[in-house]
């Protein structure tokens, strides 16, 4: 299998192609950023892309590839509202409808979160965009489209680009997974259950983190 990943130098993008590179279903990972990885692999190709609202030139790319794992995001404390639509919806939009278009059989897995919300209604400018997004994605004719909505996630290897916000919840995930357990995933669970879904499907399009924890326990452990 040949996938996509977007979003590979934040916390969950570059878990998701450090599990990859693992897999043995996958035979190929190319990883669509900005500027070029830390990490090298022979499975791994980097296509370095500045323009996220256009992908004409990626047509072939997208072609190749049977599945893209969307993990590209930001937090909404490092950026203004309008930045932060462009960047949830603009992005996510755009390439979903590139890639649709260059190969029609192309599987899509978002990574939205925990609270999202499809009213679209929440003062909360992450709920309102994640739910937005989520709805548009969910009109587009992907034969097979899931979005994860991961609740707090828990780092398990370090990531230099992690913002401020999520080194601060470090210390305090052993007090959430006591508390309210169901509501915090690894990052490597995460990542693994989002390859899973991407190579065998699932019977739920979108999948609250209670859910992601249930696919990781039947299949992982």
């Amino acid at each position: 299998m040949k996938i996509i990943i977007t979003g590979a130098t934040g916390m969950v993008g570059a878990e998701v192609v450090r599990q990859a590179i693992l897999d043995t279903a996958i035979q190929e990972i190319t990883a669509i950023v900005r500027k070029p990885l830390d990490v090298q692999h022979p499975k791994l190709k980097t296509v370095v892309h500045q323009d996220f609202l256009d992908y004409t030139s990626l047509a072939g790319v997208f072609k190749e590839n049977n599945a893209c794992l969307w993990c590209l995001g930001i937090s909404q404390s490092q950026v203004s509202k309008e930045e932060y639509h462009t960047i949830t919806y603009e992005y996510a939009m755009a390439a979903a409808k590139a890639m649709l278009q260059a190969n029609p059989s192309i599987s899509f897995v978002f990574l939205s979160g925990m609270g999202a919300d499809s009213t679209e209604k929440s003062k909360t400018t992450f709920a309102r965009v994640k739910g937005k997004t989520e709805n548009a994605l969910q009109k587009l004719e992907f034969k097979k489209l899931h979005i994860v909505r991961p609740g707090g996630i828990k780092p398990v290897h370090k990531n230099k680009n992690a913002p401020w916000t999520n080194k601060v919840m470090i210390p305090l995930f052993p007090l959430f997974e006591f508390i309210i357990p169901s509501s915090v995933i690894s990052s490597v669970e995460l990542a693994k259950v989002m390859l899973y879904i991407a190579k065998q499907g699932y019977d739920k399009k979108l999948m609250e983190n209670r859910e992601l924890k249930k696919i990781y326990k039947e299949h992982f452990v």
